[in-house]
């Protein structure tokens, strides 16, 4: 009986190639998480995110700012005095201050030179005088005494970057536009692995793809006490760590 010849397989045509190409890169999510040779899985993989929101809620269910304010424009003038600052160090300052100048306008029209002297201690006290009375000039000029809820008009205010904003938009009247970035965010979103980039701004829009949005205030104030409690810059408390067990930083101390 003759042999008979197979059909050569018919070629994709290029256009097919491209769509097929094209479908991979629309759809991710194809691409499995990495795990590492124990199974474990790590990165950004949505169980192990889900895992460190939960043992975050477990330790900090209650996490908030602890810049101490009573209003959105208290809380603005703190959070600008907090650049390269302790909290304690704004929280010793600020209710003089308010007492001193308790209206946006107190501090637009104040003396600088007394301003300056005011907030001495909080370091960098001639650039925050001139932010803090250009912010609070066009709150009053601007935005009828009132400080904006949208991230675009607060952004407009001199000394007001993304962090402020957030901050502002995300404690005073529970507007979730995005994620505070800090120094203790920016550490510990490098050290869980949620994030390969260090400029905060990349940071943030790493957080805002991995973490639910009903989240992103929370979440933000819970790395900030973990990062001042137990996740320290120098010394990591990992022993008192309930990450431990899904924490696989180089910075580890156990």
């Amino acid at each position: 009986m003759a042999n008979r010849r197979k059909k050569p397989a018919k070629k994709k045509s290029a256009l097919a190639t491209k769509l097929a190409r094209a479908r991979q890169v629309v759809n991710p999510t194809r691409t499995k998480p990495p795990a590492s040779a124990n199974g474990r899985a790590e990165g950004t993989d949505p169980a192990r995110v889900r895992a460190i929101l939960q043992k975050l809620d477990e330790a900090y269910p209650d996490a908030t700012c602890a810049l101490k304010h009573k209003n959105a424009f208290q809380l603005l003038i703190a959070t600008i005095l907090s650049a390269q600052c302790t909290d304690e160090r704004v929280n010793q300052v600020t209710p003089k201050l308010f007492e001193k100048y308790p209206k946006p306008s107190d501090f637009a029209y104040a003396n600088p030179s007394e301003l300056e002297q005011e907030i001495r201690s909080t370091g960098f006290f001639r650039n925050k005088t001139k932010s803090i009375m250009g912010a609070s000039k066009k709150i009053v000029e601007e935005f009828h005494g009132e400080v904006p809820k949208m991230m675009e008009e607060i952004l407009t205010l001199p000394g007001v970057a993304r962090k402020t904003g957030n901050v502002v938009l995300g404690t005073a009247f529970g507007i979730a536009s995005g994620v505070v970035v800090d120094t203790h965010v920016q550490r510990l979103a490098g050290r869980l692995d949620l994030t390969k980039n260090t400029d905060p701004k990349k940071i943030e829009q790493d957080l805002m793809r991995i973490i639910p949005q009903d989240k992103w205030i929370l979440f933000a104030h819970q790395l900030i006490w973990h990062g001042r409690r137990v996740c320290q810059a120098r010394k990591p408390r990992c022993i008192e760590c309930n990450l431990a067990k899904i924490c696989y930083s180089k910075d580890k101390t156990i």
